[in-house]
């Protein structure tokens, strides 16, 4: 163990010894943090202090005492990084100034974003404005949205202007430069897929901001066709109820049951009473 640990001290020593000259891959995966592998910090503008990463910053910043101070980093506000090579602090700059290695196998200028996994396959998009991950020939910007999409939601999506600059609905992070994956619903809202996948885990089908069906419900419709014709209501509970549906957004009338009103729309049960009961209808002979 002695011994380990002596090898890796001397290696430390090296690395931090700013005359030897080192190959750009030098260090490649052994320095970053928990969100980036990368072979820099940066200085914080705001706060003049030095983190691995514009998130560790946010997180940091963010649990401050008082709430007056806490802030987010600005990315394109950074001017400074420090090569976790050779400790030289320098401009913003893909390469070490000092003994030569890439700071970062991916690196944006505008953003000041530094990466050595490129297997995430990242792309700056000008319209978003900042980097993205994924691929650039996977994914396309919808003018409309504000936001970059996957081609497989070309023209297939309903659109929202600036959908993902809010909150997500669940969990109520920003959406718009989270590292966490989003999922664009059929109503066009967006929240992260985890946030939706906990939803449809818990048998919560309807999107929380505008209450649409986030999946297609016709297999649970046609199980409630089923129920409310096998179960009668009492007479004192035979009587018209107003609804609106909350799919199709158009009301219509239905009679009340326990179990559910349908749409005479669009056949969804996703729907919402919006009156008082009426007197009984009567049994005909």
């Amino acid at each position: 163990m002695g011994g380990s640990a002596s090898l890796q001290s001397d290696s430390m020593e090296a690395a931090a010894d700013s005359s030897i000259p080192r190959d750009k891959d030098f260090g490649k995966f052994q320095f970053g943090c928990e969100h980036y592998k990368r072979r820099c910090k940066i200085r914080a503008p705001c706060c003049n202090l030095i983190f691995p990463c514009r998130h560790c910053h946010n997180d940091s910043a963010n649990s401050l005492p008082d709430p007056k101070e806490r802030h987010d980093l600005v990315r394109q506000n950074v001017k400074q990084v420090v090569c976790s090579i050779c400790q030289t602090e320098q401009e913003v700059a893909k390469v070490s100034s000092n003994c030569g290695v890439n700071m970062g196998e991916y690196f944006c200028d505008i953003c000041k974003f530094f990466d050595d996994d490129i297997s995430k396959e990242q792309f700056h998009c000008d319209d978003c404005g900042i980097c993205r991950v994924g691929g650039r020939d996977k994914f396309f910007h919808c003018q409309n949205c504000g936001a970059c999409y996957g081609m497989g939601l070309r023209d297939k999506h309903s659109c929202i202007e600036n959908s993902t600059k809010n909150s997500c609905p669940v969990c109520y992070e920003y959406l718009f430069d989270s590292v966490k994956a989003a999922h664009v619903m059929k109503c066009g809202h967006t929240m992260h897929m985890d946030c939706f996948e906990q939803m449809i885990n818990e048998n919560q089908y309807r999107c929380p901001i505008c209450a649409k069906s986030m999946v297609d419900m016709s297999p649970s419709w046609h199980l409630l066709d089923f129920e409310i014709s096998a179960t009668e209501m009492p007479v004192e509970y035979k009587f018209e109820v107003s609804i609106l549906c909350n799919d199709c957004n158009k009301g219509s009338k239905a009679m009340f049951h326990i179990l559910g009103h349908k749409c005479s729309d669009c056949g969804s049960y996703n729907t919402r009473r919006i009156s008082t009961p009426q007197d009984p209808v009567s049994e005909t002979e």
